[in-house]
């Protein structure tokens, strides 16, 4: 069985969203019980994530090291067209993850305990972002 879903987030600007309830909803509602879930972002200034879903220090000190890896407004960078946060997400998204796999098992995402799944969002500005959920299995 196949089932394909997409949803839509709309973000307050650069930061972690946690998706994991709405990413466990699809993959219940797709009647798969044992399996592979794909997750695919459908942007170039944003990525997937599997972190630390109990202590949300751990995400800020993600953002801090990546502010300091890849600051917005460096010379460095020719292309800012759309500010200068521009170049610095896209280089976040290569960095990080557009796309995740997680096994299926029961009927949900074989999650561990504290792991959970984030959108994370580059842009400094809130944007609406889709991502494309594909459930293979039986």
């Amino acid at each position: 069985m196949i089932a394909q879903e997409s949803l839509s987030f709309t973000t307050r600007g650069r930061g972690t969203y946690d998706m994991t309830r709405a990413v466990q909803q699809a993959v219940r509602e797709s009647g798969i019980r044992i399996g592979l879930c794909h997750l695919f972002v459908q942007h170039t200034s944003a990525s997937l994530i599997l972190c630390e879903n109990a202590d949300p220090r751990v995400r800020r000190d993600l953002e801090a090291f990546m502010s300091r890896l890849i600051p917005d407004g460096d010379r460095l960078f020719e292309h800012a067209d759309e500010g200068p946060d521009d170049m610095p997400a896209h280089i976040r998204a290569i960095l990080t993850q557009v796309e995740l796999t997680l096994p299926i098992r029961g009927g949900t995402c074989a999650l561990g305990t504290w792991q959970g799944l984030y959108l994370y969002e580059h842009r400094t500005r809130g944007l609406e972002r889709r991502i494309t959920l594909t459930m293979h299995g039986e």
